[in-house]
């Protein structure tokens, strides 16, 4: 049971590991158009803030997959629209879930990965405390017996 446990851990590391290697080269050279620089500011600020959902690491802007630039593309058509940031980042959770923010919301699925931190730190530090009370109370027994 054990043995088996241990392949599929195996299996799964490995199958995240390799990952990023099936990330696809964007067929689309062509950069965006912008109509003016305010435009280009603000689609550049938000896609800087939105993870590639396929290559995990890199954000939107960073990401050379094909998804990332059907996304991005997807970004602008929406700023397009009329939408507002944080309605383009609301599509993107919908479609995608929190993952695609590099900053998720703080919510009730969320808060260990803000919290955890913290909390484990707090942890550590009571654990200290209470070790070094603990030998400070009792000193170590004089041994007479012992001839330097």
């Amino acid at each position: 049971m054990i043995a088996m446990l241990r392949r599929c851990a195996l299996v799964l590391l490995l199958t995240l590991a390799a990952a990023p290697a099936f990330a696809q080269k964007a067929s689309d050279p062509a950069p965006l158009q912008f109509r003016d620089n305010a435009e280009e500011q603000r689609f550049h600020d938000l896609v800087a803030e939105l993870r590639c959902v396929m290559c995990q690491n890199q954000s939107l802007a960073d990401s050379n997959a094909q998804i990332a630039v059907d996304l991005r593309h997807e970004v602008l058509a929406l700023m397009r629209e009329g939408r507002s940031d944080a309605e383009v980042r609301d599509f993107l959770v919908a479609r995608y879930g929190e993952f695609v923010l590099y900053r998720p919301r703080v919510s009730s699925t969320t808060w260990l990965l803000w919290f955890g931190p913290l909390l484990f730190a707090l942890g550590g530090g009571v654990v200290v405390w209470r070790l070094l009370r603990r030998d400070g109370k009792t000193p170590p027994p004089i041994d007479d017996t012992q001839e330097w």
